[in-house]
């Protein structure tokens, strides 16, 4: 993303950090209800994800989470310069597909954030197996671009509606994270170069995870701002 955007990203996350704020700009869209598509896939998804790691939150499924997490904003972008190919002769439909492909580009960096400071974590704790954490995160993010990038052709509405379902499952996540570990979290330093090469600084795993929590959220209300701007 450039530095405008990223400023813009940075400023809004802090802002989130206010529960007051953040319970505003969660309910806007916590009611949402996706279409039949995005619903079977997504409790396929999460029930899938809940059946290897488990309910309870835990830096290995939160690992798990990231890897999965930066997928379809990659899937994305590709299935819009697929479809773009065809579709030059068409302004309206283009802008539209570049406004998506731009949202893309900022949540992949966002999200390669998450998982390489994840992974620094469990590799520290130990608890990066390399079956349940590093094989099965791989393979299902091999099959998982292809499915997503298969949905976007044939229906965007269901493709962004399932990246909301599970956004918002980790948006969930990280915040009983933070309610059940946050005494912990806060007497926890957290030590990370790719964080200071992105501009972030938080002085503890409680700052840490209170911004990727925050990330989650906007990334889960942006994804159906794109299908509601679309529709404007």
């Amino acid at each position: 993303m450039n530095e405008e955007q990223f400023k813009a990203h940075e400023a809004l996350v802090k802002e989130l950090n206010d529960p007051a704020l953040r319970a505003e700009y969660a309910r806007a869209y916590d009611n949402y209800k996706p279409g039949i598509v995005a619903r079977l896939l997504g409790y396929l998804l999460v029930g899938s994800g809940t059946l290897v790691y488990g309910k309870k939150p835990s830096y290995s499924k939160f690992k798990a989470i990231e890897v999965i997490a930066r997928i379809p904003y990659q899937s994305w972008e590709v299935a819009t310069y697929t479809l773009l190919t065809g579709l030059y002769s068409n302004e309206k439909r283009a802008i539209e597909l570049t406004k998506t492909s731009t949202f893309s580009r900022e949540a992949q960096d966002n999200e390669t954030l998450h998982v390489v400071v994840l992974a620094q974590i469990c590799k520290r704790l130990k608890c990066d197996g390399f079956f349940r954490h590093f094989l099965i995160p791989i393979l299902f993010a091999f099959f998982y671009f292809w499915t997503i990038y298969i949905l976007y052709m044939l229906s965007r509405r269901s493709a962004l509606e399932l990246n909301y379902i599970f956004e918002n499952h980790a948006y969930h996540q990280y915040q009983q994270f933070l309610v059940e570990d946050g005494e912990r979290l806060r007497d926890t330093p957290v030590y990370s170069e790719f964080l200071t090469f992105y501009g972030r600084n938080p002085r503890n795993e409680y700052e840490l995870f209170e911004l990727i929590r925050n990330d989650e959220l906007v990334h889960r209300n942006r994804s159906i701002r794109e299908l509601q701007a679309k529709k404007g």
